[in-house]
């Protein structure tokens, strides 16, 4: 007998009726409601539906709202770019009668996630578990049925897949300049290949994503596990009107070619919020983009899934105890240094302590905790902004970098007067911190007082499951792991001397 699981994230019953909520919430007023209701009764629709149909609430207030009602998380389908593959797994026509739209498959869990005007419909749920099949879950959120009725008409109707959106360009001709018009853009296939590579990226865990022009075509590189790795090459041609795409998406200025920009981006992929940090450079091919993978799930992480050794852990946690002083993260850009501080300050996240972060930008927006963006416009820098900051009443204060003399002077003079100081230094080993400081023009003396501890890192390379091998070392590689026996040795999986040589966390207390 095939079953199949549907995991919702709760199943509590409402608490309270729709309406009533939206009272308590201020959203409606009695008599608004009582409107409503009496439609209600002479059409036979949702209340939802005849709220929004009669101008009173919005349907972003009705997801939100019933979500929040039903006990499940809602989905903003505005900004939601759905899943190929889940898309493919249910019908257009069952999605439309049950008012769903798939959003996404992960293949690893074998859960198929439902945006759901009603996530409480039985029927729909089992109707999609029958076409699916045995061994599949099934996840829903919350999405208003207007916006889903919407979504079905824009997915369905046009191809999201990379592969599918290259034979559509290769047919046909691209009007480049329609790129960055706003209405109707899922008709545009440049637009949807932006879209689809950005999904792919999420789906495959990269972090950073690099859009390359060489002279007669266009690289398209991940950084996957630290190392970066061409996923495919496209016809030059199709640049220019990805460069407009990836502009309007950022808030960039599309007029401008020959300056760096930076913006951002923020999507709804894979039924998560994933935000990219957006960077253009002119090259002598082209403008060159550059985009930060920052998913939020991934980017703040409870100390203890750091997976740090135990004594790591002890240290690292008798540092964070100290009432005041600075505490430094070093490492090579991509180490996991905004990981590490963020898990620290969600470590000491309570309602007792006030968190103030300066970052340029914010990455991972977090509850509870003040969090400032640099802003060159208002003169507002690292230095100008812990001034600031330190009239605010900190407790623990988060500076993103330490670059200059002058940020490097006013974090230890927070730490000296009783704040406690998170920060970055672009340093290759926690010994190297001090040298670098003292370059910078901080003084032994001071350095000696104030700084608790420094923390140097490197990621550790994943090795694939299915691929690995045996690998027996060489008499370098012997030394540099301390093995000593001369017996044959195998270590678990392919490397080399340079990877070997990266994999070193050390962490060193200065006193």
């Amino acid at each position: 007998m095939s079953t199949t699981t549907v995991r919702t994230l709760k199943t509590t019953t409402p608490s309270l009726p729709l309406g009533e909520r939206l009272i308590k919430a201020g959203l409606i007023s009695e008599d608004q409601l009582q409107v409503a209701l009496k439609e209600q009764s002479r059409n036979d629709e949702p209340l939802g539906r005849i709220l929004v149909n009669l101008g009173l609430i919005s349907e972003g207030v009705l997801r939100d709202t019933l979500g929040e009602s039903l006990g499940h998380d809602a989905i903003d389908l505005a900004t939601a770019i759905p899943d190929p593959d889940a898309l493919k797994m249910v019908p257009k026509n069952i999605a439309r009668r049950y008012s769903m739209l798939p959003i996404n498959f992960d293949k690893n869990e074998k859960v198929l996630t439902l945006a759901m005007a009603d996530t409480f419909n039985i029927v729909a749920i089992d109707q999609v578990a029958a076409t699916l099949g045995s061994g599949i879950g099934i996840s829903t959120l919350v999405a208003g049925e207007a916006e889903i009725e919407a979504a079905i008409e824009q997915f369905y109707q046009y191809e999201l897949s990379i592969q599918g959106i290259l034979r559509e360009i290769d047919t046909g001709e691209i009007d480049n300049l329609n790129v960055a018009v706003e209405n109707e853009e899922y008709s545009h296939p440049l637009i949807r290949l932006v879209d689809a590579i950005l999904a792919d990226a999420v789906k495959r865990d990269a972090s950073d994503i690099h859009l390359e022009p060489e002279a007669g075509f266009l690289r398209v590189r991940y950084r996957i596990d630290g190392v970066l790795r061409q996923v495919m090459a496209l016809h030059r041609s199709y640049w220019p009107g990805m460069v407009v795409r990836l502009k309007v998406m950022a808030k960039m200025n599309i007029a401008e070619t020959r300056a760096p920009q930076d913006g951002r981006i923020s999507l709804t992929l894979a039924g998560r919020s994933i935000d990219f940090r957006v960077a253009s450079q002119q090259t002598t091919h082209g403008e060159n983009f550059v985009l930060r993978v920052l998913d939020r799930r991934k980017g703040i992480l409870p100390l203890e899934k750091l997976n740090l050794v135990h004594a790591t852990m002890t240290t690292l946690q008798v540092m964070m105890a100290r009432p005041e002083g600075i505490i430094l993260v070093t490492g090579p850009t991509g180490s996991g240094k905004t990981t590490t501080l963020y898990s620290m300050l969600n470590y000491r996240n309570d309602e007792s302590v006030n968190i103030m972060t300066l970052e340029d930008p914010v990455e991972y927006p977090m509850s509870m905790i003040r969090q400032t963006s640099l802003n060159e416009a208002a003169k507002l820098d690292f230095a100008n902004g812990i001034r600031s900051m330190m009239r605010q009443d900190p407790d623990i204060i988060l500076v993103g970098e330490i670059r200059d003399e002058e940020t490097a002077e006013m974090a230890l003079r927070a730490a000296m007067t009783g704040h406690q100081v998170f920060s970055t230094l672009h340093t290759n080993s926690a010994l190297g911190a001090i040298p670098r400081l003292i370059d910078i023009g901080v003084k032994p003396q001071i350095m000696a007082g104030n700084i608790i501890g420094i923390v140097a890192q490197r990621l550790v390379r994943r090795l694939c499951r299915h691929c690995k091998q045996a690998y027996a070392p060489d008499e370098a590689e012997r030394t540099l792991l301390g093995i000593t026996s001369t017996k044959p040795v195998l270590l678990a999986g392919t490397t080399s001397l340079s990877e070997i040589s990266r994999v070193v966390d050390l962490t060193a207390r200065v006193t």
